[in-house]
């Protein structure tokens, strides 16, 4: 298929990034933090502009390249963003700093999600973005689809995982989960899905 391979590649290099997501970016591989695609960040901005979001949850922090570019879309939105890593959510804080965005505009909370999302409030956010460890992601999109507002939006970062989903023999945990999630929002009358293939893949679910 090297007719899409041609494409993808075309598509992710065509986006061109701002210089607060550039150096973010840099900043991520330096520190091996892995990072949404600038593919799906510029999905994540058009999807937040066309919903005109006011308030948005991320639970993955990294060092700020997915919350830059869902404010690049929303920029008068308030963005939660919770991370383990508090070295992390540090150099985030820096990003946002240099990309201008006001302090009072972002929320940082350090911790593990499984722990602080259910003390968030229900049905309070227009976007919910997933984009933590691997292995909760099944209980991660549960609590973003109890936490977005009807007609919100949740999206899941990684959704192919390495390609590995498409594979049947992939059988790994982590590959299983994303499958099962796939397979399963798929049919859900409580959602209405796509799975985008930009970058790693962006599985994207409005609330019924």
């Amino acid at each position: 298929m090297p007719h899409k391979e041609s494409s993808w590649k075309f598509a992710e290099e065509l986006v061109t990034e701002s210089d607060a997501i550039g150096l973010a970016r840099q900043h991520s591989l330096e520190a091996g933090v892995e990072t949404v695609s600038p593919g799906v960040g510029a999905q994540l901005a058009v999807t937040t502009a066309l919903i005109g979001a006011k308030s948005m949850i991320e639970i993955g922090t990294g060092l700020g390249v997915s919350g830059l570019w869902l404010l690049q879309g929303a920029p008068e939105a308030t963005l939660t963003s919770i991370d383990v890593e508090i070295d992390h959510q540090q150099a985030a804080r820096e990003t946002f700093a240099l990309a201008g965005v006001p302090a009072n505009r972002v929320r940082l909370i350090t911790g593990r999600a499984a722990d602080v999302l259910p003390r968030m409030n229900e049905n309070s956010y227009d976007v919910v973005l997933v984009d933590a460890d691997p292995e909760g992601v099944i209980e991660y999109v549960e609590h973003g689809l109890r936490l977005a507002r009807t007609g919100g939006v949740v999206l899941v970062a990684h959704a192919l995982w390495n390609g590995r989903v498409a594979n049947p023999a992939a059988r790994e945990p982590v590959t299983t989960g994303f499958r099962t999630l796939l397979t399963e929002v798929s049919t859900s009358p409580a959602v209405i899905s796509s799975l985008s293939t930009a970058g790693d893949g962006l599985l994207q679910l409005v609330k019924r």
